[in-house]
């Protein structure tokens, strides 16, 4: 899997004496979750992935050189039933995904270390990222931190239907890799379908809402793509990316410096 991770902030490098030598109670580690999955006729199954490590690399290289942070490998499979029917979707239950969490979190707690990041670029693992921030403190007393995306960049220049519906595989995703990786990227195959329309609202949602309905992508999009890819561009890509790295990296450093006030 290609990756934008410095290597000097890449855990893996490090052989086990450099870890033993890291600082225990300061030292942040980021543990990437992401999914396989189709992303529509134009995008790879690793989009999702391929995202949260441009983000997260791009993120970290814009950290100050002391700052004790580094990135785990990253968990690629995730909770994608949404997409099951789709060839290529490889997708672990909540229970498996939530009992990888556990155990990445157990073997860190073994190991002395304190701080935890579980950065997600899959909308399908949201809830279960939720839950397994807070199990984590409460099992193994890490200080755990959830973050997610983009960092809550506005996306300036999206269209309101695609802000609010460009879910999968739309214009956001499909800037993003023609930036980074546009030999992945098949132009040719684009198509467009939304969940819902932003002029006909209404109480009952697929998401954020009071009244929400479960759905399935096969439900919505024959070609599994929820959003227009069409208005994508490389430029935009480039604009979006150095805008999500400077607020995921300011978030790190705020996680890295959070004080560590344990439970009595």
């Amino acid at each position: 899997m290609k990756t934008w991770i410095p290597d000097a902030r890449n855990f893996a490098y490090l052989n086990w004496k450099q870890v033993d030598a890291l600082p225990r109670e300061s030292t942040l580690l980021v543990l990437p979750t992401a999914a396989i999955e189709q992303h529509g006729h134009h995008l790879p199954l690793a989009t999702d992935t391929l995202i949260n490590n441009l983000l997260l690399g791009h993120a970290l290289s814009k950290l100050p050189a002391d700052l004790p942070v580094y990135a785990l490998p990253a968990v690629h499979y995730g909770k994608s039933n949404e997409h099951i029917g789709f060839p290529g979707t490889l997708s672990f239950s909540a229970t498996t995904f939530m009992a990888v969490l556990r155990d990445l979190g157990s073997s860190l707690s073994k190991a002395g270390f304190r701080k935890l990041v579980l950065y997600n670029t899959h909308g399908g693992n949201t809830s279960l990222i939720d839950v397994m921030s807070r199990d984590l403190r409460a099992e193994f007393g890490l200080r755990t931190f959830a973050l997610h995306g983009s960092g809550g960049i506005s996306f300036e220049g999206l269209d309101p239907q695609e802000r609010a519906y460009g879910f999968h595989a739309g214009e956001v995703e499909t800037s993003f890799l023609l930036s980074s990786v546009p030999e992945l990227v098949d132009r040719s195959a684009y198509t467009h379908n939304y969940i819902a329309d932003i002029s006909k609202p209404g109480m009952l949602l697929p998401e954020n809402g009071p009244a929400t309905f479960a759905w399935l992508t096969r439900d919505i999009a024959s070609s599994g793509v929820m959003g227009d890819p069409r208005p994508a561009t490389s430029e935009k890509g480039a604009r979006w990316i150095e805008q999500a790295a400077t607020r995921l990296a300011a978030a790190l450093q705020e996680m890295a410096r959070y004080p560590d006030q344990r439970t009595p």
